[in-house]
Order: structure tokens, then C-alpha cells, then sequence
């Protein structure tokens, strides 16, 4: 892979991954477009470390906050503040199992995705509907008020956010939305529960560290995993207020005509 091929990469990725349109599938759109051989999926992992690095920034607070909360909890010396973030620490907790067993599941179809791009093209459309159907709720809750069964129906959303062309953003915060989250809950939790979700599938992919090292130098990766945090920061703030606006479904607008284009001529 070339630098610039990288940057490429790189970029739409810092777009895709945060703005609800499915980094996955752009990903495997460009590369067929581009013309590029298949690379380990490591190499889509490692640019979601770099976008996760983003979710870690714009978190920091909330992050340093649940941080705190885990270590008195620790000392048994939790407050009644500290309620909230012992449920959210709970519900980070199974989402990441949820998230991991749909994640092996799928795993075991990947070159189904890889080889086909009209699925990817449809679960383009699919997401474009869960974006409409997400400007009709808007949801008043907090984490303490949210049931088991809202959080898990969040949780599940998340592991669909897998499949190439299911945005995982876009999934968790309408699913979040439907089951009452306010909508800064809904986009910060969409968010919490990615980063070990990330962090899991890089653990799970580190075995293909050594066929990506002997097909792409350090500049190259450096490169693409750099434009992938630029952008990323930018995509990130920007989704935040178009979420708090209500404004989700704008992206179907893209994803409609998307999901024709790539089913038709690709």
C-alpha cells in the first residue's frame, strides 16, 4: 500500500467511523474502487485506535469521572453520586460481552462482505432507515432510569454495528434513542461503549500484526492513522450537535442514493 493510499484510508475512515454511514463498509467500497488487494484487517483495526484516541479526548471528563467512581468503589467507599456511573460501568460491562459474542459470530462471514459489495450496499439502506425512524423519538431518560432491557437492546444494536454497512454510531444512538435516553446520553453512551469494543478486536487481531508489517511500513501506517485523528476530531464534534439537534436522519440523505449507486455499479 502506498502513503497516499493510506492517508486515503485514513481519512474516510476518521469520517466514516464517527458520522453514522459505516466506516466498515466505505472502507471496502474505496478499496474496490482504488483497486487495492485485501490488507489484514488488523490495518482497520489499528484506525479505529487512532479514532478511539478521539472518543478519549472528548470524553476525558466523563472518563476521568467513572474512573474515580471505580476506585472508591474499590476502597468500598462509593457515594451515593455514585450511582450513575456504577450503573454505566455495568452496562459498559455487558455491552462488551454482547458486542463480542455477535463479533465472533459474524467473524466466521467475513469474506462474504469482503467478496460481495451489494450486501454491504443494502445494509447501507438499512442504516439510512434506522437514521429516519431515529428523528421520531426523543427520549428524556438518564442512565439510572434506563431498564436491563433498554441497555441490552442497546448492547445488541452495537454487535450489528459489526457488519459492514451497519454504522455503529448510527445503530447505538437510535437504539438509544428508542429505548429513552436523552440525546447527549444517547451519543456519549454510544460512544463509551466503543472503546473496548475497539480495544478487544485489536487483541483479537494481533496475531496478523506480522503479514501487515511485511505488506506496510511504519510512514505509511503513521500516515493513515494520522488523517484518520484529524478528521475524526472534527467528525466527532460535529455529530455530537447534530445528535443533540435531532438532526441524525440528515445522513440518509448520503446513504440512500449510496446504497443505489454501489448496488447497481459495483
Amino acid at each position: 500500500m502506498k502513503i497516499q493510499e493510506s492517508l486515503i484510508l485514513g481519512i474516510i475512515q476518521g469520517i466514516t467511523e464517527f458520522l453514522p454511514v459505516s466506516s466498515s463498509g466505505h472502507l471496502l467500497v474505496v478499496r474496490q474502487l482504488m483497486g487495492l488487494e485485501p490488507v489484514p484487517v488488523l490495518f482497520d483495526v489499528i484506525l479505529h485506535i487512532s479514532t478511539l484516541i478521539v472518543v478519549i479526548i472528548v470524553f476525558k471528563s466523563k472518563i476521568g469521572s467513572i474512573l474515580r467512581t471505580l476506585l472508591r468503589w474499590v476502597r468500598s467507599a462509593s457515594t451515593e453520586d455514585d450511582r450513575e456511573n456504577l450503573k454505566l460501568c455495568l452496562m459498559i460491562v455487558l455491552a462488551t460481552a454482547v458486542t463480542a459474542g455477535i463479533g465472533l459470530i459474524f467473524s466466521q462471514w467475513e469474506n462474504i462482505f469482503i467478496g460481495n459489495i451489494k450486501i454491504v450496499s443494502l445494509l447501507f439502506m438499512a442504516t439510512a432507515g434506522i437514521l429516519i425512524s431515529s428523528s421520531f423519538f426523543k427520549g428524556d431518560r438518564g442512565y439510572l432510569e434506563l431498564g436491563i432491557v433498554g441497555a441490552l437492546i442497546i448492547d445488541f444494536a452495537q454487535g450489528l454495528g459489526v457488519l459492514p454497512g451497519v454504522s455503529r454510531s448510527g445503530i447505538t444512538i437510535s437504539a438509544a434513542l428508542f429505548c429513552g435516553l436523552k440525546r447527549n446520553k444517547a451519543g456519549e453512551f454510544s460512544f463509551l461503549i466503543a472503546i473496548p469494543a475497539v480495544l478487544g478486536a485489536l487483541i483479537l487481531k494481533l496475531d496478523e500484526a506480522g503479514s501487515l508489517a511485511g505488506r506496510m511500513d511504519l510512514i505509511t501506517l503513521g500516515a493513515g492513522m494520522a488523517a484518520s485523528f484529524v478528521v475524526g476530531f472534527l467528525s466527532i464534534l460535529l455529530l455530537l450537535k447534530l445528535v443533540h439537534k435531532g438532526r441524525l436522519f440528515f445522513f440518509s440523505f448520503y446513504l440512500i442514493p449510496l446504497s443505489l449507486i454501489t448496488f447497481i455499479f459495483l
